[in-house]
This record gives structure tokens, sequence and C-alpha cells, in this order.
């Protein structure tokens, strides 16, 4: 179908609202603001005039913040540069860190780590809703009169032969089949000078532009956890001070790679949740079922003891580090938070280093724009700027540190430990490792039979403690417009309803923290699959944990996805 489309230009357009493409924005309007007073009272060497400079923010969220989800515990010091008096411009921050304790869980016990590595030790670190953030520097954005348009998914990438052009924005008001509706809107050719892609974990316009221009070479595959979080209402007294709790172990077995956190946000609120690797061995892996387990460990149970829970949620969680990073410069681009893999692993931290790439990826844009050349080799010094500062330092001495837990918790603690003693190198220069889904096994490889009861380790669902997937998504406040194309798209169901029946057991209905996928009978009481989109909280795990990479998640309709809220 041929449809006709609007086209808008832009200097700079810049993919999604979270910390970095926030940040992204914030610096280069204080750049241009700067440098166009300077040359106001003739105190600029450069003259170019950039004060008429286009910058555009497009968000698919309903609104700013509304699909930022994290543990979170901030390390001060990207949004310390970004905007040194942001505790004087109220920027929302909970409790500051007072406790610091590591747990090992058994079945029904827990002992503490005797020491902390210090890239663990968070005192003085405030915890912090990210998506309630998100919105504070949202508004910081848009007080510089910097264009912030939600509800506005990507839907594709432009190009003239291999350089960025800019990006195409999603259409609006097809039906289930793709067919226009009376109410058909379609998408923008949004046209820049620079795209800034900054579209978080797993971005579907990174992922199609990695694998365009080959952005990946030679580097390691991205690696990821799932990570499903709650908040909890609890009763007052129950934590005096800011408390961070991680605990390894118990649910996961030695082979699976993860973990549990619980912060005090508040005298009467706890973030509570648990992250779990996609380089799990076992077909029948299901994040949301272990982190209901984790929440019946007696230690855990008796924290959320008469406690009520407010929100849920799933994000996944790029732990590859620095050698899982694409080159994240080009023609016409940049890549920058967590689409290129801004985070710590170790410690499980990102928003200081997402802010920080917003910020380096500011600076190349504005010497770009001052020398009208936004070509890959002027761009280029995004890089270079990364390799000199704080973050790839940051980076570089956790380097290994995910991939020393390929073969699990045991040996991973002792590549830990020899990597502290040598700066992160370990027994080697570069650990490789291979794509998550590659190391699931099948039914017959994992469990030594051909058939399996996939209930065999469910939990059953108290509705206060526990809840099902379906009765979680509520907490969400996920909501998508029902009569809408899929965005889960499936290249071949026969593979679905066929091999991977008879090989891994349909993982997809047990790795979905959202009850997305869903095996049915048919009259002939063959299992067939049954999409459910409307439930998904655009985590992102399917597009990761598929063993035959056959599931594609692009945007859905704009706005649509979850409502996070405190998160």
């Amino acid at each position: 179908m041929d449809t006709e489309r609007e086209t808008l230009e832009v200097d700079v357009l810049i993919v999604g609202a979270g910390p970095a493409g926030l940040a992204c924005a914030y610096r280069l309007k204080e750049l241009i603001e700067k440098h166009e007073a300077k040359r106001a009272a003739g105190e600029s060497s450069d003259q170019k005039d950039l004060s008429e400079t286009m910058i555009a923010v497009i968000e698919k969220g309903a609104h700013v913040g509304a699909h930022e989800l994290s543990g979170a515990v901030m390390d001060p010091k990207g949004l310390e540069e970004l905007i040194p008096d942001y505790v004087d411009k109220g920027a929302p921050l909970e409790k500051k860190v007072e406790d610091d304790t590591l747990y090992f869980l058994t079945a029904s016990g827990k002992f503490a780590a005797p020491w902390l590595p210090s890239g663990m030790h968070n005192h003085g670190y405030h915890i912090v809703s990210i998506n309630r953030l998100t919105a504070w520097l949202g508004e910081r954005v848009e007080e510089k009169e910097v264009d912030v348009l939600t509800g506005i998914g990507g839907a594709e990438v432009l190009y003239d032969g291999n350089k960025v052009i800019g990006i195409r924005t999603d259409d609006k008001g097809k039906d289930k089949e793709g067919n226009p509706k009376t109410n058909f809107e379609a998408g923008t050719d949004i046209q820049a000078n620079v795209t800034v892609l900054a579209e978080g974990t797993r971005g579907s316009l990174t992922k199609a532009l990695v694998n365009k221009l080959g952005l990946d070479t030679d580097r390691n595959p991205q690696a990821y956890l799932t990570g499903i979080k709650e908040i909890w209402e609890i009763p007052e007294g129950r934590f005096s001070k800011g408390t961070i709790i991680h605990s390894l172990g118990f649910p996961l077995d030695s082979r699976t790679y993860g973990g549990g956190f619980i912060y005090t946000m508040s005298d009467t609120m706890l973030s509570i949740g648990l992250a779990v690797g996609l380089n799990c061995r076992n077909p029948l892996n299901d994040p949301h079922n272990l982190f209901s387990k984790y929440k019946t460990h007696p230690f855990v149970k008796s924290l959320l003891e008469g406690g009520k829970m407010l929100r849920y949620g799933a994000k996944t969680i790029p732990e590859g580090g620095y050698f899982s990073m694409p080159r994240m410069y080009g023609d016409g681009f940049l890549i920058v938070g967590d689409s290129a893999g801004f985070l710590n692993s170790q410690r499980l931290k990102g928003i200081h280093l997402a802010i920080k790439s917003g910020i380096m990826a500011a600076d190349t844009i504005f010497e770009s724009l001052l020398a009208d050349d936004c070509s890959e080799k002027k761009l280029e010094s995004f890089n270079t700027n990364f390799e000199k500062s704080w973050a790839k330092d940051e980076l570089w001495k956790v380097r290994n540190f995910h991939q020393g837990y390929e073969e699990g918790l045991f040996s991973g603690l002792f590549h830990t430990g020899f990597q502290m003693i040598t700066g992160g190198r370990g027994t080697k220069d570069k650990y490789v490792i291979t794509e998550d889904h590659k190391h699931m096994k099948t039914v017959k490889e994992y469990f030594g039979q051909d058939t399996v009861d996939p209930k065999h380790d469910r939990i059953s669902h108290d509705g206060e403690l526990t809840r099902s997937k379906l009765d979680s998504v509520y907490y969400s406040g996920t909501k998508h417009e029902e009569d809408q194309p899929s965005h889960l798209v499936i290249s071949d169901y026969d593979i679905c309803n066929n091999r991977c029946t008879e090989e891994y057991g349909n993982p997809c209905q047990h790795f979905c923290p959202a009850d997305v996928y869903e095996m049915e009978e048919d009259e002939s009481g063959k299992l067939k699959l049954k999409l459910n989109p409307s439930n998904c909280v655009h985590c992102k795990t399917c597009d990761i944990a598929d063993p035959y990479g056959i599931i594609t998640w692009v945007v859905p309709e704009g706005g649509g996805g979850p409502n996070y809220a405190d998160m």
C-alpha cells in the first residue's frame, strides 16, 4: 500500500526520552545557549549561528517516564555532571543508603557475605524511582524549549545508502490485519542531520541498524537478564533507615545467573525484585515464577508480611559490558544508553552511565553542528570521548565480569575474585560468550526425557504475597489498543506449533513475564500458539530468549504499553 507521508526536518532527532536521550537533549541545548550568548557578546571565536537549531525528542510512551523501570540505586556522578544543582532543582530522590548487605540465600535460611566488593558499596547514594526521575528530567528539557513528543514510536530507520537520515514514526489507526481504519494516520518521516538512538534495552531500531551495518562485528553479543520488580507498601517501622539488600542463591540454581534486590524507598515503601539471566539452560526458565518463589523465602516474606503490592513491571537488562558494546557511531547517527550497553554489570547500575553517554553524544553533536559535518568521520569523536572518559574507566574494570559466570555461580565467584586482583582482566584478556538463546537446552537434553510437565515446579498463588502473571500485569498499568497489528512479529508459526513444541516445550509461554504467549488446544487437541499482545510490558525478553530467533519485537501503536508509577 502506497501511503502519503508528511516529512518533518530537524537538525537533531533523539529517539527515546529516557535518561540518556534526555541528557543528550539538555546538554546540547545548554551548549548551544552558551555558544549563542558568547557569540552575541563577541566573545566566541566561532561565529556559526546555531540559534535556529531544531532538536526533537520522540518517546513511544504516553508520557515521559511511563515506560521507565529500574532498581534503582543511583550513583549521582552522571546527574551531578549534567545538572550540578539537581538537588536544589527538586530532583525526586528517595531514601539515602545507610545500610548495605549481600546475603546468600538457601531454601530456608541466609548468611551474610563477609565483605562486599568496593563496587557494591552504596553508602550515601540515593534510592530513586527511575520513572519519576525521568519525568523530572523531561521537565528540565522542556524548560529549555526542546520539543519532547510523546506517544510516538520509531517504526523504521531511514537511509540514504548506509547514511542514516532520520526515522519513520509508527502508523496509527490500523486494524489487526494491518488495514487502515477510519481514524488512520500515517507515520511521519522525520529527517535529521544526526539521529541519536536512545531506545533503551534491545531497541528495535538499534537492533535493525546494528544488523544492517555490522556494528557488532568482532564484539561479543549482548547478554541480558530479565528483571521482575514490584513496589510494596509495608507497615511503618520495619526499616529505620535507607537499606539495600542484594542476594544470591535461592531461588536460582548454581547454573543460573542472577540475584535479588530489596531497597527501602521510604519508611513505608519497598522496592523488591529478581533479575534472571537469559543464558539459562532450562527451557522452562520462568523469571516471574522464580520471583514468586523468592518472595516465599522466610526472610523475604517477613519483610513483606502485612504489606500490600502496589506496582509490577519487568525489563531486560544489558549485562554484557565493554566487549558487548557495538560501534556506537556512524554516518548520521549515534547510539547511547542501554541501547549501546552502558551498564556496569558488577554494580548493576546504569543510570549514571546512560546520562554520561548522553552528555558525550551532545558534546560530539555540538562540534559537528559547528563544523557542518555529521559524517561518520566527524561523529567518531563520540567514541574518542568515551575512551577518555570515566565511563570507559568504570566499564573497563568490569569488562569480563558477566562472562565469568558462563559456567555458573561458583566458577563466576572465582573469576570475580581473580578479576579484582588483575584490574578486570581475569584469566584472559577477553572472555568470549555466545548469544543468550544459544545456551538453552532442549527438553530432552535438560531433563533427560522427551516430555515434562511444564507446571512441575510452578508455585501456587495466594493472591496476596504472590500473583499470577495476568494479575500482576494489571499492576503495571499496561494498556494497548486491542484492534491493532500485533507488535510481536513471528516469522514462522509452523516452528512454534510443531518443532518448538517437540524440542523445547514452547519456552515463550514460560519466559514471558506477562502472559503474552499462550499455548491453546485447537479442535483436534493439538497445541497452537495464541498471542495476547495487549498484555505486553515491553521488556523484550521474547526478542532475546526465543531459541529460534523468530520473534521480533516492534513498537506498537504509539502510547501503548505500561504506565509505570514509582518504579
